[in-house]
């Protein structure tokens, strides 16, 4: 909680459910910043000392990916057989 900037009794305060979805939130806020101002290319190197760095770095693309389906930025991809 510390990374929340919540004091102890303020953690005591908040009702549960809420705690839940604040931890959700930051949670989900980390995976979609995680790798912000790395490409493709800096990934490849860094995976070839920690090769766990390319599935954390699939969940971002991927999380990334929704989030701006969701808000509409992004057209959604075709498969092969509607573009025909």
């Amino acid at each position: 909680m510390k990374d929340l900037g919540m004091s102890w009794g303020e953690i005591k305060q908040t009702p549960r459910r809420e705690l839940e979805g604040i931890l959700t939130a930051f949670a989900e806020y980390n995976t979609l910043h995680s790798f912000d101002g790395y490409n493709d290319k800096d990934i490849a190197n860094m995976a070839k000392d920690k090769p766990e760095i390319r599935s954390q770095y699939g969940k971002y693309v991927l999380a990334n990916r929704e989030l701006k389906r969701k808000l509409g930025r992004v057209e959604e991809r075709k498969s092969f057989k509607d573009l025909i």
